[in-house]
C-alpha cells in the first residue's frame, strides 16, 4: 500500500500511523471486561486514560466516537515516543513502529532496543526489539512492528477486527468477530480535528476527559487473545 513520503521531518499521528496501529488491535463499541476483569472499551482503553469507560457498559457507541477517543489517547502516547527519541529524526515508518510498540507495552522509555538504536547499534536494537515476545500470542504483532521500524514494511489495510457481542460475563464473544473498514471514519476524524497537544480530545470525544496519561491495557489481555483468534482464522482461510 503506497504511503506518503517518509521525510523524517516530523513525528505526526496522521492516518497512516493511526491506521497501522489500529490494524493490530480489535475494537469493541461497548465496555467489556478484559482477561483480568478490568472494564475496557474501544481500542483497548480503560478508565486509567482519564476517559470513564464504565459509562459504556451495555451502551454500544458509534464507530466514530470510539475511534475519536482512540486518536486522542494515541496522541498522548505519541508524546512519550517523541520524548524517548528526542534529538533523533525518525521516519514515518519508524515513528509508527515505535508508537505501536509503546501502545502495546507502555515501555518506550525503558526498552533496551531504543537505547541501542540511538547509540547506532541497529542490529542489536532489532534483536532487543524481538525480546518483547510475551505472551507468545503477541509475537506476530511484534514481528510486524519490527519490520515496520527497521525495514519500513507497512501492514495496515484500513480494516480492523470488531467483536460485536459480549458473553454473560461481559467478556468478548469471540464468535462475533468480523472485519470492518474503518478508513473513512478514521480519515474524517483526523481531518476534522487533529488531536490537540493541550489534551483536548478529537472531534467526537468526551470534552470532560481528564488530563491523565492514557493507558491501553489490552496488550496482555484482549490483544493477545485477538492474535490467537486471528491466527486460527487465517489458518482456516489457508
Amino acid at each position: 500500500m503506497p504511503r506518503t513520503a517518509d521525510s523524517g521531518a516530523a513525528m505526526v499521528v496522521d492516518y497512516d500511523v493511526a491506521m497501522e496501529i489500529a490494524s493490530h488491535e480489535a475494537i469493541i463499541r461497548q465496555a467489556y471486561k478484559d482477561s483480568v476483569g478490568v472494564w475496557t472499551w474501544s481500542v483497548g482503553l480503560t478508565s486509567a486514560s482519564g476517559h470513564d469507560v464504565t459509562r459504556y457498559i451495555g451502551k454500544p457507541q458509534p464507530l466514530r466516537h470510539c475511534l475519536a477517543v482512540y486518536v486522542w489517547a494515541l496522541e498522548k502516547y505519541a508524546d512519550d515516543v517523541r520524548e524517548a527519541f528526542s534529538g533523533h529524526s525518525l521516519s514515518k515508518a519508524q515513528f509508527a513502529g515505535a508508537l505501536s510498540f509503546h501502545w502495546n507495552t507502555g515501555a518506550i522509555k525503558r526498552a533496551t532496543w531504543v537505547r541501542k538504536w540511538k547509540a547506532g547499534d541497529v542490529r542489536g536494537a532489532r534483536k532487543a526489539f524481538m525480546d518483547w515476545r510475551k505472551p507468545r500470542e503477541i509475537v506476530p504483532r511484534r514481528r510486524r512492528e519490527c519490520a515496520l521500524f527497521f525495514a519500513g514494511q507497512w501492514h495496515g489495510d484500513g480494516k480492523m477486527t470488531e467483536f460485536t457481542r459480549l458473553t454473560r460475563r461481559s467478556t468478548p464473544d469471540w464468535s462475533s468477530a468480523r472485519r470492518i473498514d474503518v478508513a473513512h471514519e478514521l480519515r474524517a476524524i483526523l481531518l476534522a480535528s487533529v488531536t490537540s497537544r493541550a489534551g483536548t480530545p478529537a472531534a467526537g470525544a468526551d470534552p470532560q476527559v481528564a488530563h491523565e496519561r492514557p493507558r491501553a491495557t489490552g496488550a496482555s489481555g484482549l490483544v493477545a487473545l485477538v492474535w490467537r483468534f486471528l491466527g486460527k482464522f487465517l489458518k482456516k482461510k489457508d
